[in-house]
C-alpha cells in the first residue's frame, strides 16, 4: 500500500470521527430543549381550584352515588359561580349522594347547581324517572320487602300471591305468579339513599317501595294489590344481562342501521333495564306440598238435580252452560263439562 492511499484513509476516518461528534451534540442539545419547553409548560398550566365534575356520563335520571363525581383542579380563568367548588359548605359530597340528574352530564365536565335536584326539591321525583316511565307505590313489611335489604338503585321482581276459589266447595287453590321482571327500585319509604352521614350502608325496615315502570305495568300492579298480597324478590346486578339476551332472542331489540357503536351499548342497555311483563313464572300449592291442590276447583255436583236422560238419584251441575257438553259420570254422580261453548 503506497502513502497516498493511507493519508485518504486515515482522513475519511478523521472526517467520520467528527461528523459522529458533531451529530451527538446535535441530538443531545435538542433533547435538551424539549425537556425544558416541556417543564415550563407543566409549569405554565395553573393548577386553580378544585371543582365537582363528573367520573362518568350521568344521563337524566342517575341517581348520584359516591362513584359519579370527584374533585378535579379547574383552570381559574374558566371558573363559574354554578360550580360546586372544595371547601364550600354546599360542595360537600356527601350531601350530594341521592341527588338526581335533571340535565345530562358527560364524563370530565363540571357539574352545576342546577343540573341535580334533591329530595326536599319540588319535581324530584319526575326528574328520577326515565322518558315514558311512571312512578307507583306499594305496601310491603319486613317479609315481603326482603327484611330491608332492598334499597334504592336496585331491581326486584313483584311476586303476587293469591287464593283462587273456583266455582266449586273444594279447597282453594293457592298461587304465587311473577307478574313483573326487573323493576327499579326509586325509593324506599322516601328515603332516595341507602348512606347515612357517615358514609355507610344503612338497612332500615320500611313500609313503601316506590317503582319506575311502564304505564302499562302501572295499571297490572293497581290491580294485583287488590287480588293478593304481592312481594318482592331482589335481583342480582348480573342478571341484567340475561334479561338483554332474553330481549335479543324474542326479536325486541333491532338496532338501526348507521349508529355508532357508543349509540348501540346504549341502546342495549336501554333494553336491558326495562321492566318486564312477559314470559312470568308461576308456583301452585301443589308444587310446594303433595296435599295441595294443581288446578282451580271444579263445579260442585247437585245431587238433587236431575240431567236429561239421566236416572232418577243421579246427579247434575247446578248450571246447565248452554252449547256441547260432556257428561263425566263418576259412580252415581254425573258432571256436566262445557265443550268450547260460549
Amino acid at each position: 500500500m503506497n502513502v497516498k492511499k493511507i493519508m485518504l484513509l486515515v482522513g475519511a476516518l478523521v472526517i467520520a470521527a467528527v461528523t459522529a461528534i458533531m451529530a451527538k451534540n446535535m441530538f443531545a442539545g435538542a433533547g435538551a430543549e424539549q425537556a425544558q419547553a416541556a417543564a415550563a409548560a407543566t409549569q405554565a398550566v395553573p393548577t386553580g381550584p378544585k371543582v365537582l365534575v363528573a367520573r362518568k356520563a350521568l344521563p337524566v335520571g342517575t341517581i348520584i352515588d359516591a362513584e359519579s363525581l370527584t374533585f378535579q383542579p379547574w383552570p381559574k380563568e374558566m371558573m363559574q359561580s354554578a360550580y360546586y367548588t372544595e371547601g364550600q359548605p354546599d360542595s360537600d359530597l356527601p350531601k350530594l349522594l341521592g341527588t338526581v340528574v335533571r340535565y345530562p352530564v358527560t364524563a370530565g365536565q363540571p357539574l352545576t347547581r342546577g343540573a341535580v335536584v334533591g329530595p326536599q326539591d319540588r319535581g324530584f321525583l319526575a326528574a328520577a324517572l326515565g322518558p315514558g316511565m311512571r312512578a307507583i307505590t306499594v305496601p310491603v313489611n319486613a317479609t315481603t320487602g326482603v327484611a330491608g335489604f332492598v334499597f334504592p338503585g336496585d331491581r326486584v321482581d313483584v311476586m303476587l300471591t293469591q287464593e283462587v276459589a273456583g266455582g266449586g266447595q273444594g279447597t282453594p287453590l293457592k298461587v304465587t305468579e311473577t307478574i313483573i321482571r326487573n323493576v327499579r327500585v326509586l325509593a324506599t319509604d322516601q328515603r332516595v339513599d341507602s348512606k347515612g352521614e357517615d358514609g355507610k350502608t344503612e338497612v332500615k325496615a320500611f313500609s313503601n317501595v316506590t317503582f319506575e315502570v311502564t304505564p302499562r305495568i302501572a295499571e297490572k300492579i293497581a290491580v294485583a294489590q287488590s287480588l293478593g298480597s304481592l312481594s318482592l324478590s331482589l335481583r342480582s346486578i348480573a342478571d341484567n344481562s340475561s334479561e338483554l339476551e332474553r330481549a335479543i332472542a324474542a326479536g325486541d331489540v333491532k338496532v338501526p342501521e348507521g349508529v355508532n357503536p357508543a349509540q348501540e351499548r346504549q341502546m342495549l342497555l336501554a333494553v336491558a333495564n326495562r321492566p318486564a311483563d312477559s314470559n312470568t313464572t308461576f308456583s301452585t300449592g301443589g308444587d310446594v306440598s303433595r296435599f295441595q291442590r294443581r288446578s282451580v276447583p271444579a263445579l260442585a255436583p247437585n245431587p238433587g238435580a236431575a240431567g236429561a236422560g239421566a236416572p232418577s238419584g243421579q246427579g247434575v251441575a247446578a248450571v246447565i252452560p248452554t252449547g256441547p257438553v260432556v257428561r263425566v259420570a263418576r259412580g252415581n254422580n254425573v258432571t256436566v263439562v262445557p265443550v268450547g261453548a260460549r
